[in-house]
């Protein structure tokens, strides 16, 4: 084992490899990020939908149209979404030339919004509803309220949560190898292939994702420490004003 250790990182040294290494390196951490970031986006939008009153008929549409979307990305393996979208659906739509990444960010942003929306609808009912009244009080309208006053407060709440979500999509883009996405993963097999050190090759993949899960998790902290440390100081200047 020794011995297949050595024989990777000198496969893994050349300057080649090193450079086919960080492209998948790269490749997992953009395409993670960026679908965290849609996920979010969408997220947000399904759990205001959610939480909204369905006395419109609008509203109970697109609270269906929901509820269909999340089943679809929740009900489904995300290489099964990665797998029609890429050989099925732009082929049937006559799309040609997106790179492999794009459809890849897409998916991944889209599987993300559909965990996201239920993460958001708990993060929107943890907010105590008198937030909700006094934005309506001032005037502001339903969804300006949202945005403004009662989602910041919600996502705060769930920041470990969706640090979570981060963690569970780093690891999933092991699957971007079946579109032919350079990853973490596709990376190591092809500097392990040299020698057939594959299991020296595993046990080096095993540890990027131990020591990317542990960055992420430290900066969850820190936004965390932060965020308290700021309504520690916030109280206590709200409190000697009140004195």
């Amino acid at each position: 084992m020794l011995e297949n250790i050595k024989v990777f990182f000198k496969n893994l040294s050349g300057e080649n490899f090193t450079d086919l290494f960080f492209e998948g390196l790269w490749n997992t951490v953009k395409i993670a990020i960026l679908g965290l970031i849609i996920g979010i986006v969408i997220g947000t939008v399904i759990g205001i939908i959610k939480v909204a009153p369905k006395y419109k008929l609008g509203m109970r549409i697109l609270d269906k149209i929901s509820t269909v979307y999340v089943a679809i990305f929740r009900g489904t393996p995300m290489v099964a979404q990665l797998l029609i979208a890429y050989y099925l659906l732009l082929p049937l739509l006559g799309v040609k030339g997106v790179e492999a990444v794009n459809v890849g960010v897409a998916v991944f942003g889209m599987n993300s919004g559909a965990y996201v929306s239920e993460i958001m609808r708990g993060g929107i009912n943890s907010v105590d509803p008198g937030q909700t009244e006094a934005g309506r009080a001032l005037g502001l309208s339903y969804p300006t309220t949202m945005l403004k006053i009662v989602v910041p407060q919600a996502i705060k709440n769930i920041i470990p949560t969706l640090g979570n979500e981060f963690i569970t999509l780093i690891k999933d883009t092991a699957v971007l190898s079946f579109i032919s996405i350079v990853d973490i993963n596709v990376a190591v097999k092809q500097i392990a292939q040299p020698g057939y050190v594959y299991s020296a090759g595993y046990l080096f993949m095993a540890v990027v994702y131990i020591v990317l899960v542990l960055v992420i998790t430290g900066l969850v902290k820190l936004t965390e420490h932060f965020l308290n440390k700021s309504d520690r100081k916030y109280g206590t200047t709200k409190s000697a004003k009140k004195s």
